[in-house]
């Protein structure tokens, strides 16, 4: 894990600390989970090089797996052009990402009936 990028400063300021972290898989840009690190979590994964969190509702770090095994090994972090949103290329380790024992967290699909708003195009 490459640490050239570090000159550039993340903005933690507009979510209270937080960046989002939006984890794809690395060989299929298949949405795996999103998370949210703070500063510590940030260098925890780049120190480590598996993607390390920062959980709201803990209000702890925690490294993905740590409990189950199934972690993801960091190989490149894209930053957005407000340096403020991450997007993390990862290879799974295990058969899971999601707590419910799903490859990924976005398994479920909205389906009629679902509350959705449609947005039409209007040139």
């Amino acid at each position: 894990m490459s640490r050239a990028f570090l000159f550039m400063q993340l903005d933690y300021s507009k979510l209270g600390g937080l960046v989002p972290a939006v984890i794809q898989d690395a060989a299929t840009r298949e949405v795996l989970m999103l998370g949210f690190m703070n500063e510590e979590a940030f260098e925890k994964t780049l120190a480590s090089g598996f993607a390390t969190f920062f959980s709201r509702t803990r209000n702890q770090l925690w490294m993905k797996g740590e409990t189950s095994g199934h972690r993801l090994r960091v190989r490149e972090v894209l930053v957005d052009c407000d340096n403020d949103s991450l997007v993390v290329l990862a290879e799974q380790e295990g058969a899971a990402t999601c707590h419910e024992g799903y490859r990924t967290c976005f398994f479920r699909r909205l389906e009629n009936g679902d509350p959705v708003i449609v947005l039409e195009k209007t040139s």
